[in-house]
């Protein structure tokens, strides 16, 4: 029968910053993938739009693919550091060189070969992203049992993956995207995404052994993998699917997917609209990105207390709702000639700022919540299975987030091409009826995309007493054949400050 791991001493702040740290790194990667790729690529170096999405879609089905193999590969590791660590620190060199070589391709390459360089460096930088991200999400619910704490540690890797992702903003549009005489559009300069590149690069290298090295002290109190015989390809994958055959998972999977194809979206068309719709200029389109600071800090304060309050499965919902209305509304307004003209810029960036802000607290309330419901999953997994898939499930989380840069920048890829978007495009110069057909196409997309997602999740069940009822059945059974008992605990090594919320 299975049991949980050892008692360990309360996680503090330092941990929990630590832990959250790491998620610079995904959240640079993420946001400069869903929001700068497309543009990059299509825009800049001038490709076509179809064939950029189309790369970022087939290596997407790739990293689908690898997804749960590395985290199966990661729940029966077993090492002097753990299932988790080893993968954490060798992600850290191959991801940050992938970031870089991704905004830095060869001069002179044709449309098909920029395709295949494309799909080849997304592919191979997913996968090492991923040897990242799927072990140290998979620490959550090893670090913690308690339902309340798990939220608050998915606070914190939240609120700074939306750190990652507004410093690749702000460093984009304050100070590499500048206008020159041959760019006089600042969107446009090819050498500002270039610089991101390497320094996107250094930013995910050090996130990533930061959050290494700061949770590598809890090691001691996680159990080994259970030590069984070599098994077959064909066992492995049988207990592949029995373990994401989980009903609540699947609930989750569903709605992250289309969660995050909307987000994804929203981030790719983000910078068309700016540009093209709102006529902004660059240090506009930079203000306008520290509405992620802003929604991430309303989250940090907010999450754990509704979750405490009213649980996470209905205030994952709720919240999605209005997240997604929020951000629809500027547009819709804008279409039935409702809102704002675009001059006075200043009056025009607060008044989107606000809508921008409130929209990010909204839905990363509700991302915070659905994270923290996947690490609630694993044990009731390890009661049916008898495995601890803690791996295999946030593989699910890195699938739903890698959704924003392949199936997000593809549905904004098909968007733009159905609205006959032109390629290298001036502000004030696309016709008005096509900017009219692009926001009336989009807005029905989106909403559609949300409101399913959100009727997937009503099928999630666990909520906060069936949480505790589980950690009390593993707590009176014994140990999982074969496991191996983690190292006797050492208070003068733990961490002592006092817990965060």
């Amino acid at each position: 029968m299975p049991q949980m791991p050892i008692v360990a001493p309360p996680i503090g702040l330092r941990t929990k910053l630590f832990f959250g740290i790491g998620s610079l790194a995904q959240g640079a990667k993420t946001v400069a993938y869903s929001a700068y790729l497309l543009i990059f690529y299509n825009q800049v170096m001038g490709v076509p739009a179809a064939l950029v999405s189309t790369a970022l879609l087939v290596s997407l089905v790739i990293d689908a693919i690898s997804n749960p193999i590395l985290g199966q590969i990661s729940d029966n590791t077993r090492s002097r550091w753990g299932r988790r660590h080893p993968y954490m620190y060798a992600a850290a060199l191959p991801t940050a060189l992938f970031f870089w070589a991704m905004f830095n391709p060869p001069a002179g390459l044709s449309h098909g070969a920029m395709f295949w360089y494309i799909l080849i460096v997304s592919m191979l930088g997913r996968v090492a992203i991923n040897l990242y991200e799927l072990p140290s999400a998979a620490l959550t619910p090893e670090l913690t049992g308690d339902y309340d704490e798990r939220t608050s540690l998915m606070t914190w890797r939240y609120f700074f993956g939306y750190v990652g992702g507004l410093g690749i903003g702000t460093l984009l549009f304050f100070v590499l995207l500048q206008p020159t005489a041959e760019y006089p559009v600042g969107q446009l300069n090819p050498e500002g995404y270039h610089r991101l590149g390497v320094i996107g690069a250094i930013l995910i290298f050090v996130s990533i052994l930061a959050c290494s090295y700061g949770t590598h002290d809890r090691i001691r109190y996680a159990r080994q993998a259970e030590d069984r015989p070599p098994q077959t390809l064909g066992a492995h994958m049988r207990e592949l699917f029995q373990t994401l055959s989980h009903r609540g998972f699947l609930a989750l999977l569903a709605f992250g997917v289309m969660k995050y194809t909307a987000a994804g979206m929203y981030a790719a068309m983000a910078v068309y609209f700016g540009t093209f719709v709102w006529e902004l200029s660059p240090t506009s389109m930079g203000l306008l990105t520290f509405d992620g600071v802003v929604a991430a800090t309303i989250a940090l304060v907010i999450a754990p207390r509704l979750s405490k309050r009213y649980g996470k499965k209905p205030v994952a919902v709720v919240l999605a709702i209005v997240g997604v209305t929020i951000s629809l509304t500027p547009l819709a307004l804008r279409q039935l000639g409702l809102f704002l003209p675009n001059d006075p810029e200043s009056t025009l960036v607060i008044v989107l700022f606000a809508f921008a802000a409130f929209y990010g607290a909204a839905t990363a309330t509700s991302q915070i919540m659905t994270s923290a419901m996947i690490a609630d999953v694993v044990e009731d997994s390890l009661l049916k299975t008898g495995r601890h898939s803690s791996g295999v499930f946030f593989a699910a989380s890195s699938f739903m987030q890698t959704c924003t840069a392949g199936f997000g920048v593809l549905g904004a890829g098909l968007v733009l091409s159905v609205a006959g978007f032109p390629q290298g495009a001036k502000p004030g110069e696309v016709p008005a009826e096509t900017i009219s057909t692009l926001i009336a196409i989009y807005l029905p997309v989106a909403a559609l995309l949300w409101f399913v997602g959100v009727f997937f999740l009503t099928f999630y069940r666990i909520d906060r007493a069936a949480h505790e009822a589980n950690l009390s059945r593993l707590a009176a059974a014994g140990p999982i054949q074969g496991e191996v008992e983690a190292a006797e605990p050492d208070f003068t090594l733990a961490d002592r400050s006092a817990p965060a919320r």
